[in-house]
């Protein structure tokens, strides 16, 4: 990291802020600092921050924010002698925010590694605040001048790659070709009749959530595996790493999912499968990590069955929330020998649970005016009951919602 002298200037602009559904959008100005060097070498990697003097809104006149319950990230744009989008993020740092009282954001930084001799200059863009697990996401509505200025100027036998840190591009080009392999769902002849492992690929799955403060949605990537075990099949149904902090703190053994897995192909039914309570209490702010759902499937047909994501049902603090797919796809085709009393015309496997004849858990009911969750923070004073329904809170309490688990930010997965 260059260690050079910095310089730092403000900039101010008009920003259109969209929290979640139900509360309206907000229109302010941002005010930021920017800081960064004056002058750099070409090769050179310096650090810039963006400094909140001003936020676009205030808290809503609805509820305190905690300490350490908002965390900014944003983007700002480089131009002139190279053209480039630096991601910033800050810490999840902020003193307690009284309702109605000013936004007090953390300072953000990034790092642009400079490829091109010539002047760069520093532009905000747009900037999301999370909240107790909630976004707003801001955008400038007017051009925002440039902030500040790094005078580049030639390196002295640096390499110039053309590849810079900030890129996004740059760091997902690697994945496109690590995606492959998982991405074909394989079947129990792939590699023989000796195999009893068998790897489901990665879907998708968009839920619509009935929860205890309305409708949620919430998108999912869902992964199923089997072991073969005899003639019936271990399974273990795997959610990508949750990407969501917790927005309160949640004790120990008040958090439990389980799902029905959707037969098709030649076999019909469902098999249940459920995951364990939280063993540990989670902090406000700590991730919630999704645990692995499993199960037993006992074949009820022979020929080749398909397995995809069904009905999730998530117990949390005393409620319940039941999740639908708008839609399910396959993660996994299993050859097949049918057993005596498998699930053909719908029976389960794990404790003793039956499901109805060949009733099928896809197909539930799609949305109907219902509101994403990557919503977030109301920046200004909103109805009472929108405000609350966004932050998932009752009474000033604040209570987990089971659809809460499983909202994964859209465009990040990981396995």
């Amino acid at each position: 990291m260059a260690a050079v002298p910095a310089q730092a200037a403000e900039v101010s602009f008009a920003t259109h802020c969209v929290p979640p559904a139900g509360i309206d959008p907000v229109d302010g100005t941002s005010t930021v600092e920017i800081t960064a060097p004056a002058t750099a070498k070409v090769g050179d990697e310096v650090e810039v921050v963006w400094k909140f003097v001003q936020a676009a809104s205030k808290n809503p006149d609805i509820i305190d924010l905690p300490e350490n319950s908002v965390q900014p990230s944003g983007t700002l744009k480089a131009a002139g002698a190279q053209t480039t989008d630096i991601a910033m993020t800050g810490p999840r740092e902020n003193p307690a925010i009284p309702k109605g009282g000013d936004m007090v954001l953390a300072d953000m930084k990034g790092t642009l590694k400079l490829t091109a001799p010539g002047e760069v200059t520093l532009t905000p863009d747009a900037y999301t605040v999370n909240a107790m697990s909630t976004n707003t996401e801001c955008s400038p509505t007017e051009t925002v001048g440039s902030a500040a200025t790094i005078n580049v100027e030639e390196g002295d036998g640096s390499s110039p790659t053309p590849t810079t840190s900030a890129e996004p591009t740059d760091s997902a080009t690697p994945t496109d070709g690590a995606t492959p392999t998982p991405s074909t769902s394989p079947s129990a002849t792939e590699t023989g009749g000796g195999q009893t492992d068998f790897t489901g690929k990665e879907v998708e799955i968009p839920y619509t959530c009935d929860s205890p403060l309305g409708e949620k949605k919430a998108t999912s990537p869902i992964q199923i595996n089997a072991k073969k075990d005899g003639g019936s099949y271990d399974l273990t149904v795997k959610f990508g790493k949750s990407v969501m902090d917790s927005p309160a703190d949640i004790p120990a053994d008040s958090v439990k999912p389980s799902m029905e897995v959707v037969l098709g192909g030649d076999d019909t039914g469902t098999v249940h499968v459920e995951g364990p309570t939280n063993s540990e209490a989670i902090k406000s702010g700590d991730p919630i990590e999704i645990p692995d759902l499993t199960g037993t499937y006992k074949p009820g047909a022979t020929g080749s069955s398909t397995l995809s994501p069904g009905v999730l049902t998530i117990e949390a603090l005393g409620t319940t929330t039941t999740c639908k797919p708008d839609k399910t796809s396959v993660s996994l085709t299993l050859d097949t020998t049918e057993q005596e009393g498998g699930a053909a015309g719908g029976s389960s496997s794990t404790g003793g649970s039956s499901s109805t004849g060949g009733s099928s858990s896809t197909g539930g009911s799609s949305s109907t005016g219902g509101s994403s969750t990557d919503g977030g923070l109301a920046a200004t004073g909103a109805d009472d009951h929108a405000a609350l329904k966004a932050l998932g809170l009752v009474a000033g309490t604040a209570v987990l919602l089971g659809a809460a688990v499983f909202t994964f930010m859209p465009g990040r997965r990981a396995r």
